[in-house]
């Protein structure tokens, strides 16, 4: 596959409350994903360098963008975090590849700025115990 850029997103979707998928792309400005493993150090006092074991896999995301409360757009999606404990199913594609996972999100934070704009970010930490993998 060839070096791409992060233009002309594809798919990024996020459930509703409900379990209906929403195409917030319109309304995110930027967003970060991440897939970490857990590391756990073994390393026995016989040894001179570390020795490690990877463990458990984790997702988490955050969006981030320009607040829209338009019908089925950002807002009416995470609106409902505060009030309900629901995974959602969020799909992210990008250049060919897909990156999908059940994701809770803990907050929606909504930030208007000196200068008078209205933002808003959302994180998500995996819900449901399925490593996440790429498609």
């Amino acid at each position: 596959m060839a070096k791409s850029s992060g233009l002309g997103q594809t798919t990024l979707s996020v459930d509703d409350s409900a379990g209906t998928p929403r195409d917030i792309r319109n309304d995110i400005t930027n967003w970060q994903m991440s897939t970490p493993r857990g590391v756990q150090d073994v390393t026995g006092v016989d040894k001179s360098a570390n020795e490690r074991l990877l463990l458990l896999a984790d997702m988490s995301v955050t969006y981030n963008g320009v607040f829209n409360p338009t019908a089925n757009r950002q807002h009416d999606v995470f609106k409902t975090v505060s009030s309900t404990s629901v995974a959602r199913t969020c799909t992210n594609t990008v250049n060919g590849v897909t990156l999908a996972g059940e994701l809770l999100f803990s907050d929606y934070q909504i930030t208007r700025s000196d200068s008078g704009e209205l933002t808003w970010s959302a994180p998500g930490s995996l819900a449901d115990g399925t490593v996440p993998t790429w498609a």
